[in-house]
């Protein structure tokens, strides 16, 4: 091998390791981020609106006068929408009890859940 290709070499694999750095020092430093906020805290935001909204769905789905497949579940910031149709002015009172009840839970809009005309 002469000098150039020793030269052109060097200088790939230099590169080739720089580069290969980048995402290792990256995914060390969220790593460190990670571990300094402490290990039993909950991540904000979304993952908590996830679990809330899962929550309900589950309440809805082990009560008795709730037609869990009828009612739509959206949770933004611990607040919880409710939208669907349920059959009688008790079921929605229901669902909307059953939502306020869950851990996390700001508040329920339950504006958007309607009770069917042939129940009324």
């Amino acid at each position: 091998m002469n000098h150039a290709n020793l030269r052109k070499a060097l200088f790939a694999a230099v590169l080739v390791a720089g580069l290969g750095a980048a995402p290792v020092a990256q995914v060390y430093a969220q790593d460190s981020a990670a571990m300094s906020k402490g290990d039993n805290q909950t991540v904000p935001g979304k993952a908590d609106d996830a679990w809330i909204t899962t929550k309900v769905k589950s309440e809805f789905a082990t009560a008795k006068n709730v037609k869990a497949t009828d009612i739509s579940v959206d949770t933004k910031e611990g607040m919880v929408t409710l939208t669907g149709t349920v059959a009688t002015a008790a079921e929605k009172s229901k669902a909307e009890h059953l939502a306020k009840s869950v851990k996390g839970v700001k508040s329920v809009d339950a504006s958007g859940l309607t009770v069917s005309a042939a129940a009324k």
